[in-house]
């Protein structure tokens, strides 16, 4: 292990990669505590006693809390991702053919992606302040509409420049921005919850022992819960594929047998945060809108905690793991690019039958990755419920943090590997 850590350091282009990630996780901390202007953030004390707030708090590393420029997270550039993915699958016939065209086309949709970040962000921005000051008073200083078209344009211009932010990771330093940055704060997060568990279980002297007991309880679940996590993650079913021997020319082409990955879970944490984000949004916008019996019905059964928000979120979990999978692994392409090439799976004839047999495999490995994501997710309304603990930090926060660091780890291995570096990853 030190050995790697220490060849890390030796290859010039992955220092530097490290160190420009490390300084943006820097800048996006030091910006979770710039106050937004004419905002009075000692209000939000106790802002964790909302289920809403608290988990949208939770991924935006303490920002809302503090209201600063960070205060909305990411939160509208995932939700503007969902939106433009959705469409490109035959929605709209222009997405759908930009989809198709390689890098230009995902420049364009990228472009589309930023534009639709800026208006969910006024969207957001606008619900937010409005909501916050609706229900903790003293918030806002000058409640004209000057003042909140202030507050609204500095949230937005924070989220566009966390958007930038991520993209400028992702092209220059380790690992998916976006990603990298929802892991640091959930990261910072964690002391409030260590915090939260200290006063609720240690601070009452007469129950120390039984606070020790549930402490060593919750560290032996946490270990076992990230075992499983890493399990999962790393799991994959190898479909072998054997290339039949052709000639061209005097050489000799083809003829060795390899296979083809298929990851458990080959979705990531993206079916995770889209689902996460997905539902803060209708929560989101009910709560400026004016008092009805509809919005009413919103905040009573979509809020976080509530079962009717536990069953969608299985479910847009479950959807998202299957979407982005077969997004991200195409079995018809799949299928023809083996038969171009002469290659054929044992015992599966080429073709529409090839298609098939992969789409098969997917659809049952792909289940089991989506109902793990799913039961992770509501792992932390459980522990709530059975402790009493307003803890937003739960299975959700522990499989983002240990599928991204997995992420990043793969590839600062690949770019040792490259280099004759041995990684962190041992061959048998």
């Amino acid at each position: 292990m030190f050995a790697t850590i220490s060849n890390i350091w030796k290859v010039t282009d992955l220092r530097n990669r490290i160190l420009f990630t490390l300084l943006m996780i820097l800048v996006f901390r030091i910006g979770t505590f710039i106050p937004v202007p004419n905002a009075d953030a000692k209000v939000l004390a106790d802002i964790g006693d909302n289920p809403l707030l608290g988990m949208l708090n939770t991924f935006s590393g303490g920002a809302l809390q503090n209201f600063s420029i960070f205060a909305m997270s990411i939160t509208p550039y995932i939700t503007a991702s969902i939106i433009v993915q959705l469409l490109s699958m035959g929605v709209i016939r222009k997405f759908e053919e930009w989809s198709k065209e390689g890098d230009s086309g995902r420049k364009k949709l990228a472009q589309i992606t930023r534009y639709g970040t800026i208006v969910l962000g006024l969207v957001q921005a606008f619900g937010l302040s409005v909501t916050i000051n609706r229900s903790v008073p003293g918030l806002v200083v000058d409640t004209s509409w000057t003042g909140y078209a202030l507050i609204i344009i500095t949230l937005t211009a924070g989220t566009a420049f966390l958007m930038w932010l991520g993209e400028q990771i992702t092209e220059k330093g380790i690992g998916n921005g976006i990603s990298i940055l929802i892991f640091a704060g959930i990261i910072a997060g964690v002391e409030s919850g260590v915090q939260t568990i200290y006063s609720a279980w240690f601070l009452n002297q007469a129950e120390v022992g039984m606070g020790w007991v549930k402490l060593a309880l919750l560290l032996v679940g946490m270990v076992l819960l990230i075992a499983a996590i890493v399990f999962i993650q790393q799991g994959v079913r190898r479909i072998p594929v054997q290339y039949a021997k052709r000639v061209v020319g005097r050489k000799m082409y083809g003829g060795q047998s390899t296979h083809i990955p298929l990851k458990v879970n080959a979705a990531g944490v993206i079916p995770v945060i889209f689902a996460s984000s997905l539902l803060m949004f209708p929560v989101t916008i009910a709560q400026f809108l004016p008092q009805s019996g509809f919005t009413d019905w919103i905040q009573a059964n979509l809020g976080f905690g509530q079962p009717l928000y536990v069953a969608l979120e299985v479910f847009l979990i479950i959807f998202f793991t299957y979407f982005y999978t077969f997004v991200q692994i195409n079995p018809v392409q799949l299928s023809d690019g083996m038969k171009k090439n002469g290659g054929f799976i044992p015992g599966i004839r080429p073709g529409k039958p090839t298609e098939l047999f992969i789409t098969r495999v997917m659809n049952r490995i792909t289940l089991a990755g989506a109902v793990f994501l799913a039961a992770i997710s509501a792992m932390p309304v459980i522990f709530m419920a059975a402790t009493d603990l307003q803890l937003y930090f739960g299975g959700t926060g522990l499989l983002i943090i240990v599928g991204v660091a997995l992420e990043t780890m793969k590839q600062v291995e690949s770019q040792l590997l490259q280099r004759h570096y041995k990684g962190f990853i041992r061959s048998k």
